[in-house]
């Protein structure tokens, strides 16, 4: 079957939305490193918008890795198609690419970075890929910056190449890009920003300065549900386009990309695109980990207790949805400081109809691992400002009480349990006795806040909360 691309992008039945500009005439103002699902189904769908207005702001697709995406791109001329999984299935054109960079082509790298045209560079590699060590601060013993720091002309990590194009720049007198990083870390630019400039205090101490004073590191957040694209996907695209589409992503109607301001003369107008600028990002990241991240954890291990099996079950539950609803605008929105710009009440209300939406099907069980690593943030710090500050907590103690039946449940049944804490955990599910007995030895765990656990009307509520759960009206926890 014919592919995607310029050439079949005019024949591609009504249904499928075009882009508003001519693919040809893009220019390249972007760098990014790391093509993924989520870039192209997020980022370049915000940049693909801003080329309708501006056709400065091409992106170079550099994969450091592996070259099958930016091959596939090539081939299609940049094109692909976009998904939207929602009550109703919208498919998209995107044309947002203008150039594509495979692993090993440096030189190519090093001209994009040093071309004054290019005033961004963007990057999604995972955590991991910046190299970082466990407080946030780059890793000078990762074998990657090891590399970088003995041979800077042919950098294998994203910060040596980030420091190579700067060091460029400075060395030329053009002015530097900015670096937005779209990785879910908190303070990602800030992290970034500071890594950047250690490694380059390592051989030029005037470069790590001028990295500090003068290069703009916006800390970002990115928010967008993206199903990895497998053969099912790749088949529904080519149903709804009529060719073959190897670049084919999806996602979920919803999408947010809030940027924290920053300086950067004759730069893109991306608010223009629908990006949220804003001078407090760590909000909008407190409020996500809350109020997303707090009821998904929530209703996986609540909906787990009811034998749903994914959030949309668990939220087609009528009582569940309710209580969900309970717990995030009484007892969740009231731990978190306004800020300008973001609608608490507004965000609530769009993180639960995206928990609705049907056509996402978001595993329990997925959420439901790595309890110990994620519970201190998405609930156990709400519950701790909300005992502190003389608020209820009875209703925050359920999701708790719900995942201590969770590692019981899966210890008594011999599934294996994925968390960092999986063979204490274990242990602890297998041979507990009675509901207090459990609730005891988990709450003897480093995770959960000292101040918590002495609290006698918490520890109380999650004891009642398990013994509902368990027993024979698991229902009754919700009352």
């Amino acid at each position: 079957m014919t592919r995607l691309s310029r050439a079949t992008l005019a024949a591609l039945p009504d249904s499928v939305a075009r882009p508003g500009h001519d693919p040809a005439a893009i220019r390249t103002g972007i760098v990014h490193f790391g093509p993924g699902a989520f870039h192209r189904a997020h980022q370049a769908s915000y940049i693909d918008t801003l080329l309708g207005s501006d056709p400065r702001w091409g992106i170079a697709a550099v994969s450091l890795r592996s070259a099958g995406t930016v091959d596939a791109l090539a081939r299609q001329d940049g094109l692909y198609s976009l998904t939207t999984l929602d009550r109703e299935t919208g498919i998209r054109a995107i044309a947002a690419h203008s150039a594509f960079v495979r692993p090993g082509e440096d030189a190519r790298v090093h001209r994009l970075l040093a071309d004054p045209d290019v005033r961004l560079l963007t990057s999604t590699v995972t955590e991991k890929g910046y190299c970082l060590a466990p407080d946030g601060t780059l890793d000078l013993s990762h074998p990657d910056i090891v590399h970088d720091l003995a041979d800077r002309a042919a950098p294998v990590s994203i910060v040596g190449w980030i420091v190579a194009g700067l060091a460029a720049r400075r060395a030329a007198g053009t002015a530097p890009f900015a670096v937005l990083c779209c990785d879910n870390m908190n303070g990602n630019g800030a992290r970034l920003g500071a890594a950047a400039a250690l490694f380059a205090r390592q051989f030029d101490p005037g470069l790590a300065d001028w990295i500090a004073g003068e290069v703009a590191f916006p800390n970002t957040m990115v928010d967008s549900i993206t199903p990895a694209t497998d053969a099912a996907h790749l088949a529904r695209a080519r149903g709804l386009l009529g060719v073959d589409d190897a670049a084919a992503v999806q996602r979920e109607g919803f999408t947010q990309w809030v940027i924290e301001h920053f300086d950067l003369p004759g730069g893109p107008d991306l608010s223009g695109a629908g990006v949220q600028m804003t001078g407090d990002v760590a909000a909008y990241e407190k409020a996500k980990l809350r109020i997303l991240n707090g009821a998904h954890s929530s209703l996986a291990y609540i909906g787990f207790a009811l034998g749903h099996d994914s959030v949309a079950d668990a939220m087609g539950d009528p009582r569940l949805a309710a209580f969900a609803e309970r717990l995030v605008r009484s007892d969740i929105i009231p731990s978190l400081a306004p800020a300008a710009g973001l609608d608490l009440s507004a965000y609530a209300g769009a993180v639960l109809d995206r928990f609705r939406n049907p056509a996402i099907r978001h595993r329990l069980s997925q959420i439901a691992w790595d309890g110990s690593q994620k519970l201190p943030y998405r609930l156990l710090d709400t519950t701790d400002e909300a005992r502190a500050a003389g608020r209820p907590v009875a209703r925050l103690a359920v999701p708790v009480a719900a995942w201590m039946a969770f590692i019981r449940r899966m210890a008594r049944g011999g599934t294996a349990i994925v968390d960092p804490l999986a063979s204490r955990l274990a242990a602890i599910g297998r041979t507990a006795g009675d509901a207090a007995s459990l609730a005891d030895a988990l709450l003897a765990l480093d995770l959960f806040p000292r101040a918590l656990v002495a609290d006698p009307a918490w520890r109380a509520a999650v004891l009642a909360a398990l013994e509902r759960i368990e027993g024979p009206d698991p229902y009754s926890a919700l009352a």
